[in-house]
């Protein structure tokens, strides 16, 4: 990393449990409460029908695929992503319909690609209830790996994620997380005062905002950049809301904040670059075990992206962004096709019409804003 730069690895969500945890070294049990599918490794049969044979008890890299030598390659200075599942052997299902754990023997998993920093708040890190969550909070703990938008108590639910930016550098990323009730998060799952839960916000209203802006400055040192990564929306549809827009832009204006990472959709949305400042609306799924289910093939949700901005360590103005398509198969990362990252660069582009951004196709088939 240049002392004069800031290079990041971003990504939607990573859903690490159900299907993916039963082809994992080991696996929590097998049952599920769901009406759709009654054991987890029918999500692997339902992949299996599409793409082919999926190897059991894969090493922990396995799931990466081809996005361990892009993250080789590029060599961010932090990786952060949106863990959405449970990192338990907790039995205290919640009736949500859909629950997602992974065995805590394999959070190695996450060990393998590098990841700094797992946003938490999100509508599945309690599917497993308040003790999959200390669960998970204790098992990347040991891990290493720094976590953001949930905690024991709201203190820690709503604290940053603190990345120091190097020895006699100076500065620090500070990722601030939380979940908003449009994106499925449970009221009930707000962290209280003596209550693990997540950093939840019910709806973006002027005293939310105000909250944050408060908390920002409260944590904020001279020479800090600081990102917000939010859990909202729906899982489908491109339309951005202008309630989101709005205050993605007012983080920015007013609360000083120089990245806006958002997820919950299922695909990637359109982003902006408002006041040379990045907000990613939606950044779609990275890993999952949907390959088997059909529905939603006309938003492609097997394309994924890894996002590699670069930011200005002075300034948090963006410097650069690239983005790699990759394609899930056989619950792997693949390279996408020549054709498959043409159909997502002109995806971004038709959605770019409306928040005035452009990408251009390179020859390695990854995606630059112009």
């Amino acid at each position: 990393m240049s002392r004069r730069t800031l290079s990041l690895f971003l990504c939607g969500d990573v859903m690490t449990g159900r299907g993916i945890d039963q082809i994992l070294p080991r696996s929590c049990p097998d049952e599920l409460h769901e009406a759709y599918m009654t054991r987890a490794s029918g999500y692997v049969r339902l992949a299996e029908q599409r793409r082919g044979r999926i190897p059991r008890r894969v090493g922990f890299a396995y799931v990466w695929g081809d996005a361990l030598a892009e993250l080789a390659r590029v060599g961010p200075a932090v990786r952060v992503i949106n863990l959405e599942t449970s990192i338990t052997t907790s039995e205290d299902w919640q009736p949500k319909g859909i629950n997602y754990r992974m065995h805590p023997a394999n959070l190695p998993v996450l060990g393998a690609a590098g990841i700094d920093v797992c946003v938490l708040a999100n509508n599945h890190v309690l599917d497993w209830g308040r003790r999959g969550l200390l669960d998970t909070l204790a098992g990347l703990e040991r891990q290493g790996i720094r976590t953001a938008g949930a905690g024991r108590d709201l203190a820690e639910a709503r604290a940053p994620a603190r990345i120091e930016l190097g020895p006699g550098e100076g500065g620090r990323l500070l990722i601030f997380a939380l979940a908003l009730a449009s994106s499925g998060v449970p009221e009930s799952w707000a962290a209280g005062v003596n209550r693990p839960g997540v950093f939840f916000l019910p709806a973006l209203t002027a005293p939310a905002l105000d909250e944050l802006k408060a908390l920002i400055r409260r944590w904020q040192r001279p020479g800090d950049r600081v990102l917000v990564s939010i859990h909202w929306g729906p899982n489908w549809g491109y339309a951005i809301p202008a309630a989101h827009r709005d205050f993605a832009r007012a983080l920015i204006d007013e609360a000083g904040v120089d990245l806006v990472h958002g997820h919950s959709s299922h695909h990637v949305l359109g982003l902006e670059l408002y006041r040379e400042r990045l907000i990613l609306y939606g950044c779609g799924d990275f890993i999952n075990d949907y390959e088997g289910i059909h529905g939603y093939e006309q938003y492609r949700p097997d394309l994924v992206l890894m996002f590699f901005p670069v930011l200005e360590r002075d300034s948090g103005r963006l410097q650069s962004l690239r983005l790699v398509p990759l394609q899930l198969s056989r619950f792997r990362l693949c390279r996408a096709r020549p054709e498959d990252a043409a159909w997502l660069a002109q995806r971004l582009n038709r959605e770019g019409t409306h928040t005035g951004t452009a990408f251009r196709l390179q020859p390695d088939g990854s995606l630059t804003l112009r």
